[in-house]
């Protein structure tokens, strides 16, 4: 299985744990939930950005919030396979050179830390190499913000799935949904570094060859294989695409393409 594969493979394990509307304790209607909302630490910069920190029974990343205390978002966090940092999240558009480009199949560089020691009292998040230091707040202030907040699922729907590029410069991206469930639900983007548009097409072909997706009228296709050249075809003009692997490349993806630039990814790095 290729590195990119791979990533793909981890993420959406990840994604599978940590994308729900709830929080790990939910409504407290038991003992392990209670003892769940007793082992979250919340933290806050004094500015209004809070994360929270819970130490999950079956994992060996915490489950992660971020948000400005009234509403929480979930954080993508690492999956237990990657021998990372606990309290270790995905966050691409900051990178950490520092860090390994491949633990255990996954490039360590794309992911930021919360920091939490409870025994020393400290609070810290870094995105990237900068870190920023938060204070942890009293066991009580924590329970009681918690039980008021609203939490909202991750706004990151889609993964990055396939990059391709012509001898041009013009490069296409194909996402597909994070859920395990929704793996079938692509989006197709098209045009040069920083100026990428999301295309109309469909997903007609999808098999262990690999995928076509094509505008309704069939006049533009995608052809993505595992084995042969891909394909870009308008009409009866067929250009051939290169493979850019998505792993080595998510700094490109989420920072220069212009796909997601302005775009909040729900993590404390969108305002640190």
């Amino acid at each position: 299985m290729s590195l990119a594969h791979r990533l793909a493979l981890l993420l959406t394990l990840s994604s599978t744990a940590v994308l729900a509307h709830e929080p790990p304790w939910a409504r407290e209607d038991s003992l392990r939930k209670r003892m769940l909302l007793e082992r979250t630490a919340v933290c806050t910069d004094g500015k209004g950005h809070y994360v929270s920190s819970t130490e999950v029974f079956d994992s060996s990343q915490p489950q992660l919030f971020y948000g400005d205390g009234a509403t929480f978002t979930e954080i993508p966090i690492a999956p237990n396979v990657v021998r990372l940092p606990t309290g270790s999240f995905f966050e691409p558009r900051f990178w950490n050179p520092d860090l390994e480009s491949n633990a255990n199949g996954v490039d360590a560089r794309a992911y930021s830390v919360v920091q939490v020691d409870p025994k020393e009292g400290t609070c810290s998040v870094r995105c990237g190499q900068r870190a920023t230091a938060f204070k942890l707040l009293a066991t009580e202030t924590s329970r009681e913000l918690l039980r008021k907040a609203a939490y909202t699922p991750s706004p990151m729907k889609y993964e990055p799935y396939a990059l391709l590029r012509d001898t041009k410069g013009v490069y296409f991206l194909v996402e597909r949904g994070r859920l395990q469930a929704e793996q079938k639900s692509f989006r197709v983007f098209i045009g040069p570094r920083g100026r990428m548009k999301q295309q109309q097409m469909v997903n007609v072909v999808s098999d262990s060859k690999g995928e076509i997706f094509s505008t309704k009228k069939g006049d533009l296709q995608l052809l993505l294989d595992r084995e042969l050249p891909s394909l870009w075809v308008e009409k009866k003009a067929r250009r051939k695409l290169r493979q850019v692997p998505v792993s080595e490349n998510l700094a490109l993806i989420y920072n220069e393409l212009g796909i997601y630039t302005g775009a909040r990814l729900g993590t404390p790095c969108d305002d640190l």
